[in-house]
Parts: C-alpha cells; sequence; structure tokens
C-alpha cells in the first residue's frame, strides 16, 4: 500500500491523497517556510511524479519571515546567497527588509505551485515508522478545531527550522512583576506597541537588538541596549556593490550567480581567516567600530568582547546604522548585569537604575527540531540526542526521513539548498533501483562524537542535549563550509555503503 513512487497525476493524485481518510501522500514535507518551499521546488522540477504535499502548523506561508514582526525586521545575510540559487534576488538592498524576504518567498511558491499543497493550520505531533508496511504514520492536529488528523507517507522531511516558533527565550528576572510598563519579547512583537516618545530598554545585543535598536530609535525612542557582555558587530553596505556593478552589464542569472559565488567565498575566507587568526580578527572587528563611533565612545568596554571571533555568531549591521543611532544620541549602550526590575525600570548590580517605560526581552531563540513532534520507529521512542547526522540531512537508524538545517556562519539557504538536491537524489534512486526503505547506519566505532553545533551561543548550549550528535569524519560530519558541503553531498554516490536499502 505504501510504496514509493505511485504518481496518478499530480493534482488529483494529491487532491484525492489529501481527502482520504489516510491522506497518503509519497513525501510528506513539515513546514512551509524557506526550507519547505525550497523542497517543494525541487520535488516539483526533479521528482515530478511524485505526490507531496505540506504541512504547516502557523495559517500562512514564509516561517520565520511571516512570524517576526519587530520593527526593522530583516536579513543577517545577504539575500544573494539567503535567496534560491534557481530565482535571482533582483532587489537593489542585499540586506533586505523582512517584507520584501517574504514576498520573494510567496512568489518562488506560487511559480512551483507549493502554494497549492499546503494544508494550514496543521502541527505534527507524532511520527511514526512501520518497517512492515514501509511508511510512516503521522498525527497532526487541526488548529481549527482541536482535532486529529491522520497521514501517511513513505517519506518524511521536516523543513520545520531549529527553533520553537511559538514562544522565544526570556531568562527569570527578578522583581519582573514589579515592572508597571509592557515586557515585550521580539518573536511575540503586539502590533499596537506605542513606544515613540518612549524610553526603551533592550536586553540582548545580538542579531535582534542591533536590529531592533536602530529601528525604534528612528520611530522616535530613546533606546538603551543592556548587554552583559559585548557582541561582534561588522558593518557591511546595504547595497552588494558587485551586484550593482555588474547588473546591466551581464545577464540577470549571470550576474546574479556571479555574486553569489563571490559572497560564498568571501564568507568562507572570513570565517576562516577568524578561526585561524582570532587576535587578528578581533582587533578588525573592534578597530572598524572604533572608527564608525565618536573618539570618546568607550569601545573597549561596549564593543570588546572576551571571547573569539566566530565563537558566537557575528552580527551585521547595514550601512552602519546602528552605529549612526549612537552618534546621534538616540541610542545608549550599557554593559551590566541585572540585579532585578522595578516600578520604573531595572536596577542594575552595579548601583544604576535604567529608567524605562517599555522592556524588549531580545534574548534568544529556543531551539527544536521537527517543531517540537516526536517520533518512533517500529514501536520505540527516537531520542534525537542520540542519533548522528548523516550528511546533516538524515538521522542515523531512521527510516526514510530527512530534515533541513542550514549553517550558522553563512546563509541558511546555501545549506538547504544542498539537502534539497540530495534529498531528490535520494528519493530518485529509490524508485530506480525498486528500494522503498533507506536509513544511515554508524557502524564505525573510530568515530566520535562531538556537538552538532560548535558555538558558545546561549541559545546553542541551552539545547544541546537535546540536539542531535555529528562524529569527526565525514559523512558524519556537519562541517559548516559550503564547498566541503557540496563536495560531500553533490559528488559522492548515493549507495555509499553507509545508507542501507531495503
Amino acid at each position: 500500500m505504501c510504496g514509493l513512487g505511485r504518481a496518478r497525476g499530480l493534482a488529483r493524485g494529491v487532491a484525492a491523497a489529501m481527502s482520504s481518510p489516510e491522506r497518503h501522500l509519497d513525501v510528506l514535507v513539515v513546514g512551509a517556510g524557506l526550507s519547505g518551499i525550497c523542497a517543494a521546488h525541487y520535488l516539483h522540477t526533479r521528482c515530478p511524479e511524485l505526490r507531496y504535499a505540506i504541512v504547516e502548523a502557523r495559517d500562512v506561508l514564509g516561517g520565520t519571515w511571516d512570524l517576526f514582526r519587530y520593527p526593522g525586521i530583516r536579513s543577517d545575510s545577504d539575500m544573494y546567497t539567503l535567496g534560491f540559487s534557481f530565482r535571482p534576488w533582483t532587489h537593489e538592498h542585499s540586506i533586505a527588509d523582512g517584507a520584501d524576504i517574504l514576498a520573494y518567498l510567496k512568489d518562488t511558491a506560487r511559480e512551483c505551485g507549493a502554494d497549492r499543497r499546503i494544508s494550514y493550520g496543521r502541527r505534527v505531533e507524532r511520527a511514526s515508522w512501520s518497517s512492515a508496511r514501509s511508511c510512516w504514520t503521522v498525527s497532526v492536529r487541526v488548529a481549527a478545531d482541536d482535532t486529529i488528523e491522520t497521514y501517511t507517507c513513505d517519506f518524511l522531511w521536516a523543513c520545520t527550522g531549529y527553533y520553537r516558533y511559538d514562544q522565544g527565550y526570556t531568562p527569570e528576572f527578578p522583581g519582573r512583576d514589579a515592572f508597571e510598563g509592557p515586557v515585550v519579547h521580539p518573536q511575540r512583537w503586539p502590533e499596537d506597541l506605542d513606544y515613540a516618545g518612549k524610553r526603551v530598554v533592550v536586553i540582548g545585543s545580538g542579531a535582534t537588538a542591533v536590529t531592533l535598536v536602530p529601528a525604534m530609535a528612528r520611530g522616535g525612542a530613546h533606546v538603551t541596549m543592556l548587554q552583559r557582555s559585548p557582541t561582534y558587530f561588522l558593518s557591511m553596505p546595504r547595497k552588494d556593490p558587485t551586484a550593482a556593478a555588474l547588473r546591466g552589464r551581464l545577464p540577470a542569472r549571470a550576474a546574479y550567480a556571479a555574486t553569489r559565488w563571490k559572497n560564498i567565498l568571501v564568507a568562507i575566507a572570513g570565517y576562516t581567516y577568524c578561526r585561524r587568526f582570532p587576535d587578528n580578527a578581533k582587533s578588525f572587528f573592534v578597530e572598524q567600530v572604533r572608527a564608525a563611533l565618536a573618539a570618546d565612545f568607550d569601545v573597549d568596554q561596549h564593543f570588546s568582547p572576551s571571547y573569539g571571533p566566530w565563537d558566537q555568531r557575528l552580527c551585521l549591521v547595514p550601512d552602519g546604522d546602528f552605529f549612526e543611532a549612537i552618534n546621534a544620541g538616540g541610542v545608549d549602550v550599557v554593559t551590566d548585569h541585572i540585579d532585578t526590575f522595578t516600578a520604573t525600570g531595572i536596577r542594575l548590580k552595579s548601583g544604576v537604575e535604567l529608567p524605562a517605560d517599555v522592556v524588549v526581552t531580545a534574548t534568544g531563540l529556543e531551539l527544536q527540531l521537527m517543531g517540537g513532534a516526536t517520533m518512533e520507529v517500529d514501536g520505540d521512542d527516537v531520542d534525537v540526542s542520540e542519533h548522528f547526522l548523516y550528511k546533516g540531512a538524515m538521522l542515523s537508524d531512521v527510516p526514510n526521513a530527512a530534515v533541513c538545517l542550514g549553517y550558522v556562519n553563512a546563509s541558511w539557504t546555501l545549506r538547504c539548498e544542498l539537502t534539497c538536491r540530495y534529498v531528490t537524489d535520494l528519493l530518485r534512486h529509490m524508485k530506480s533501483s525498486g528500494h522503498r526503505q533507506t536509513w544511515p547506519r554508524q557502524r564505525d566505532p573510530s568515530v566520535r562524537s562531538r556537538p552538532v553545533l560548535d558555538l558558545s551561543s546561549g541559545y546553542i548550549r541551552r539545547a544541546l542535549a537535546t540536539m542531535p550528535k555529528q562524529g569527526d569524519k565525514a559523512p558524519w560530519t556537519v562541517p559548516q563550509n559550503y564547498l566541503v558541503d557540496r563536495r560531500h553531498m553533490r559528488r559522492s554516490p548515493v549507495d555509499d555503503g553507509i545508507l542501507e536499502f531495503r
């Protein structure tokens, strides 16, 4: 009943499957964000005979780029690499606003027909694999009436990203209930929040904070960015000069590809340099900030981190807007620890009290895989933390399933596309060889396990115990290097002796 690749005419087959009691599909994609839309494109173009559908927990597509609504929301990767290789980014801004990115994703979904394959308001709660039937049974909760729908599929593809969509991370702050103003997390930004003319304290100094702070200052607030420790910042032009130079001189696709490859190579070279020469890299970042701020600003206290570059993520500052806001007097930076909230602000360990009308907790994300769904294989629960990642795309000993994960040191899309191409290669191989089951086996005793994400950021440290492992040799490594991954995932054979087929 559950053999892979039984196509019956795409539109009619999918519609029939989705209306039947079992809703059987060749491939079920979970999530309609950037990764899910990318997966849909590759299924549409490389596996057109397969019936697939997408289930999305929210009411709209777009994932991150619809969820986050805080002021100034934008990419922190350039759009020539965050955009898809198969659909050129044509906007003049390389560092793009959230609304423009969302429009790009919607247009991409329309082009490949993914928008017609999405069932909204459906959260996957559990996925159970049966070797006897060679398929997954997936329990999906329907938000509209709080009922459970059941899907079966030959292959399960999790494109849910790596963080919780229903809530972000906020520490327990002493005295928080005493504060008389609103306390807002950027992941749940209220549409009616009025901050014009208000005193705002933004807790945190990561990518979200460095986006929010200048945007709120432009909106009329006086903003204080409160950080426990400094972060590395890198100022880049919002418009890519290479793209501007090539635009009109080369065909659009060629110009896009050239700019994309330039940015890939520059990012890899920069990351490698930071890792090999951390002291030199630190000096570069700190001096760049020093040059952007007034001569009397205490850069060493507020912008000279104690850790090495790329021990945590760098924060991108388009056109230096964050530093301009500081120089204009609308933004203060305070480096200290919180003692307690008060009725009118935040008292620090130093004894200083920061007055506030609004507090924004830009304190990070909570990581999770599969959107929080649980999995079992032949009746045994899957503890993801006990499994190795194979090629960054499959879990060891878990059949007919893939995940889409991006890079932490480069654009998410670069690795996402490699995964999508690899998974469709795998599906095509299974169809042509008549195999109905596949899974990676880690049987090499010399492979040593390592954390899957090699950063010291708080949101990563908090989640490592729940994340899968990587090994110290291919194909069990997650190298955070596009060129290495591209070679492993596109040039090595699908049937490599580690994947088992049945």
